[in-house]
């Protein structure tokens, strides 16, 4: 595996843990408050937001990389 490869995938990876983060803590703060189970809530919407999104970001960032490529010469 090429060094560009490996820096793509632990891309995807680290942002992947950020975004899903943010996004899953903000959600359930935001449409639920902070109940006494709000941490176990959060780490397990938080694993399943990151099992979604790791596989998209992987696969539909090399077509988006392209068609932005594309507009941006």
């Amino acid at each position: 595996m090429n060094t560009q490869l490996k820096r793509k995938i632990a891309f995807a990876l680290l942002m992947g843990v950020v975004t899903t983060g943010i996004i899953s803590f903000s959600l359930l703060a935001i449409n639920f408050g902070f109940p006494t189970d709000f941490v176990a809530k959060w780490l397990r919407s938080w694993a399943v937001a990151y099992a979604i999104v790791i596989p998209a970001i992987l696969l539909i960032s090399p077509r988006l990389q392209a068609q932005v490529d594309r507009v941006i010469h």
